[in-house]
């Protein structure tokens, strides 16, 4: 899943490895990982960063901006891992489920932060960002899926639509209001299966073998 440009409605330089910046930019990511965004209040990141309040304000000129440039940094990080994952393997249907059971691992594995990442409401700005990012995601899937069509491994069908299926399919089962992950006594590899094969039949792709 590449095309990440594609979802940066306002560029921003990337924060530098190093310096306050940079270490701003990750406290807040642990704190939002740990209580969503609701819990990122000024001093929290500050505390977490090891600086004083006032100093986020020197190198950020609102909360929303510092929480912009988070949202960017998790959302690469994310689909990089999704990337990864795809490059990893040969075959449409091999990187299908590559991509979908890395996306449902890492949101078992935080589905706080998956939480965070598709559905807490937030600042506007940053919900803008979120859609990008969606959308973003839903293109890459749908350019996988049109691969595989015409390859002959998918039948044929809307990409578009089977995309923002497969999309909502994930988000909405891991960690949308109407999850039953929750109480799901079933292992988390269980519950990875039960997804990839979902998703696979949603596309019309035959069961793993």
């Amino acid at each position: 899943m590449t095309e990440a440009s594609a979802r940066r409605t306002a560029p921003q330089p990337a924060a530098p490895e190093g310096g306050t910046r940079a270490r701003l930019v990750r406290a807040a990511a642990e704190v939002i990982q740990k209580g969503g965004w609701g819990s990122a209040s000024v001093g929290a990141i500050a505390r977490r960063a090891g600086v004083a309040a006032g100093t986020l304000y020197r190198h950020f000129p609102s909360k929303a901006e510092l929480f912009l440039e988070v949202f960017r940094a998790v959302s690469e990080r994310e689909l990089g891992a999704m990337t990864t994952a795809q490059a990893a393997v040969t075959g449409v249907a091999e990187r299908f489920e590559a991509v979908v059971g890395t996306y449902a691992r890492r949101a078992l594995r935080n589905r706080r932060l998956a939480w965070a990442l598709v559905y807490e409401p937030l600042d506007a700005a940053v919900d803008v960002e979120r859609l990008a990012y969606r959308r973003s995601y839903c293109r890459g899937m749908a350019a996988l899926i049109r691969e595989g069509i015409d390859a002959g491994t998918i039948p044929p069908q809307d990409a578009e639509l089977a995309a923002a299926a497969v999309v909502g399919v994930i988000a909405e089962t891991l960690v949308g209001p109407l999850s039953p992950v929750a109480t799901d006594t079933g292992s988390e590899e269980q519950i990875v299966r039960a997804i990839v094969g979902f998703c696979r039949r949603v596309i019309g792709l035959p069961a793993a073998s």
